[in-house]
């Protein structure tokens, strides 16, 4: 199951209608998408609140549910780890909001600076996702190297697969990149 072309054709079928090519699809690709959450989430510390398996199982659904075309197995997995972004994105939303009271009156019972910290850990993701945005504005392939390979959790060689270009290129794509967004995220 793992050759291109059966992946791309059962895509391809789901998309016309066959529901059975889903059935046939789900176990390859939710596979898959653990392998690549697992290696993304490793790089998180252990305060970490989403684990690997929730984060496929939302990004799975999201795919799913959504009203995409996909044209081919390389399409389908930048567009599944726009949607891992996505899940940890929204993941870190909700906890910072969850924290701010979502709406209620703040009440301060603790040291100000103890608030800071706890806010500050969900912030780089945020930051991250701010700042991947606007360097996709001047350079597509360059965010979606980095988020095939932070988000996706796809090594260089895989990335260079996916994109269509040489691991060299990603590499240094990669490489100006994370020097890019650094600078961005830190003003």
């Amino acid at each position: 199951m793992s050759d291109t072309v059966n992946v791309t054709s059962l895509l391809s079928d789901w998309r016309a209608g066959d529901d059975t090519a889903l059935e046939r699809l789900s176990p390859y690709v939710y596979r898959e998408l653990r392998r690549l959450a697992r290696r993304y989430m490793a790089g998180e510390g252990p305060r970490h609140t989403l684990q690997a398996t929730a984060l496929v199982n939302e990004a799975f659904i999201r795919l799913i549910d959504s009203d995409i075309d996909y044209e081919s197995r390389k399409h389908f997995y930048v567009i599944a780890a726009r949607m891992m972004r996505r899940v940890l994105v929204d993941h870190a939303r909700a906890k910072n909001r969850k924290k701010r009271g979502e709406g209620a009156v703040a009440v301060t019972f603790v040291d100000e600076s103890r608030a800071a910290m706890a806010d500050a850990q969900d912030m780089p993701i945020l930051l991250l996702d701010e700042a991947l945005s606007a360097l996709a504005d001047s350079d597509p392939r360059m965010a979606q190297a980095i988020e095939l390979i932070y988000f996706g959790g796809l090594s260089i060689d895989e990335a260079g697969k996916v994109l269509g270009v040489s691991k060299t290129t990603v590499y240094e794509d990669v490489r100006f990149g994370k020097a890019w967004l650094s600078k961005a995220m830190t003003g």
